[in-house]
């Protein structure tokens, strides 16, 4: 179209993408050119070094790192990947590790620091094992995706010239990572020499869909991976298009449930979401802000245990009110409290009717609170916390 905006967007290719890269679904007021990036891993350290694209698809963990140390993009709540994060992490079978404590004292392999899928894994491990992530010696080989990160001091690099697949292997590792996290892959995203490598380990946790499954309903929480990003630059000018871009994610998603239920779709990939379904509801990709709070949460929460999040200040944790439960404004039969917390992620979805920007990485829920005391999220009512009117 004459008037719509050009935008260089990176995402990889899932059965839930493709109506959009094959032009099946549009993006309302955009002309999307997309790039092709393999392995994805290499766009994520392109956008964060060189912010070279409008959107792209990045690992959640670097997303909130860059954030943190000022880069310039934020990301949506749309979530392109998922997985849980008892099964992942493998182990010698000589190496008599039958406990996550077991670890403690050991070398394991991840290909950075701050991949996802070791974040999460070691949240899990601390908050639901004791684990002490500071008595393993984390080997990389790979580089931090975000230079400015400064490393805990029992993080070192594989020797020059070794892959965690051969230390593993040669039995220099006690466990590992699987898939591109670590052990599955050698190379570097975007140095050369990636390929993928077959890590055929027991893994720590021999009944790990069990313990995903009642995990998730001790906690709500479902591990997201690929998060969409948007140049700052591009929300400024043209504030309508993240709610586009979601609506066009959430379309070209509807298509596939669509083919998923029917069982149309049946790749590797559609039998895993297909999987993930009977544990998490009947969308194993939910997007939007509000059903995916308590997620957000948990991971900026891990993040800065786990010191990759360079100040208190920059952690999200728990809700918490800016002052004390002061000005109540009353409107329409109920009363409104405004409550600030910090956050990393711009609000577009279905619960929301107003864009908003966090523009410094606060925003404000009003909370309506009915005549009887019941509490709720005000749809439609996220603002910046700075702006005093209310809907």
């Amino acid at each position: 179209m004459a008037n719509d905006v050009t935008l260089d967007i990176a995402i990889a290719s899932y059965p839930h993408t493709a109506p959009l890269l094959n032009g099946e679904v549009r993006i309302e007021g955009v002309t999307a050119n997309f790039i092709a990036v393999i392995p994805q891993i290499a766009a994520y350290r392109r956008m964060v070094r060189q912010v070279e694209f409008d959107v792209c698809e990045i690992a959640p963990t670097t997303y909130i790192i860059a954030r943190a140390y000022g880069a310039p993009f934020i990301a949506l709540p749309i979530f392109v990947t998922r997985r849980f994060h008892h099964s992942g992490l493998l182990v010698r079978p000589d190496a008599g590790i039958r406990h996550p404590k077991d670890l403690q004292g050991r070398k394991v392999g991840v290909r950075a620091y701050s991949v996802t899928t070791g974040v999460w894994t070691r949240g899990i491990l601390i908050d639901e094992y004791g684990f002490n992530s500071s008595k393993v010696t984390w080997v990389v080989d790979d580089e931090e995706h975000v230079r400015e990160l400064k490393l805990p001091s029992n993080v070192v690099h594989a020797p020059e010239g070794r892959s965690l697949a051969d230390m593993m292997a040669d039995g220099e590792l006690s466990a590992g990572f699987d898939a591109n996290a670590g052990i599955g892959r050698s190379g570097s995203p975007t140095g050369g020499g990636w390929k993928q490598v077959e890590a055929n380990y027991p893994e720590l946790f021999p009944d790990a869909e069990e313990l995903e499954a009642a995990w998730y309903r001790k906690t709500g929480i479902y591990p997201m991976h690929g998060t969409i990003v948007v140049k700052d630059e591009i929300i400024n000018a043209h504030p309508w298009i993240a709610q586009s871009l979601y609506d066009a994610f959430a379309k070209a998603k509807a298509l596939w449930l669509a083919r998923l239920r029917s069982g149309e779709a049946n790749a590797a990939s559609d039998r895993k979401y297909r999987q993930l379904s009977k544990i998490v509801g009947e969308d194993p990709l939910p997007f939007g802000m509000k059903q995916n709070l308590p997620t957000i949460a948990a991971l900026e929460d891990t993040a800065f245990k786990q010191q990759l999040t360079p100040t208190k200040d920059a952690r999200r944790g728990n809700v918490r009110r800016s002052g004390e439960e002061l000005n109540p404004e009353s409107g329409r039969g109920r009363t409104r409290f405004r409550v600030c917390l910090p956050v990393y992620f711009c609000a577009a979805g279905g619960e929301v009717d107003d864009l908003f920007r966090c523009s410094d990485d606060r925003i404000t829920y009003f909370l309506d609170v009915a005549p009887r005391g019941g509490v709720k999220f005000s749809a439609g009512a996220l603002r910046l916390h700075n702006e005093q009117r209310i809907p």
